[in-house]
C-alpha cells in the first residue's frame, strides 16, 4: 500500500454487499427477461398459427369465388379427355404387343 493514500478500508469493506446486491439485481433481471420472452414466444407462435389460418381461408374463398366454375368444367372435361385419349393409346399399344407375340 502507497503511504500517501489513506487507508480507506471501510470502501473496501463496503464493495462485497454492492457487488453481490449488482449481482441479485442482474439476476432478478435476467428471470424477468426469460419469463417475458415465454410469454412473448408462445404469443407470437398463436399470432403465427392465426394468420396462417387465415391466410389458407383467404386463398380458399379466391379459389371458390376468382375462378367461375364454368372454367372449372372446362378444365375438367378437357383433362378427362386427355386422359381418356392417352388410355386408348396405351390399349392400343398393348394389343399390338399382344399381337406381336
Amino acid at each position: 500500500m502507497d503511504p500517501m493514500t489513506p487507508s480507506l478500508w471501510w470502501m473496501d469493506a463496503a464493495q462485497a454487499p454492492v457487488i453481490a446486491g449488482l449481482y441479485w439485481l442482474l439476476l432478478g433481471l435476467k428471470r424477468d427477461l426469460d419469463r417475458r420472452i415465454e410469454k412473448g414466444t408462445s404469443r407470437h407462435d398463436d399470432g403465427l398459427s392465426r394468420t396462417r389460418d387465415e391466410l389458407a381461408a383467404f386463398k380458399l374463398e379466391v379459389a371458390r369465388t376468382y375462378v367461375p366454375l364454368s372454367l372449372i368444367r372446362d378444365v375438367d372435361r378437357r383433362l378427362s379427355e386427355q386422359l381418356l385419349r392417352i388410355e386408348n393409346k396405351i390399349e392400343n399399344v398393348r394389343r399390338d404387343q399382344e399381337n406381336d407375340k
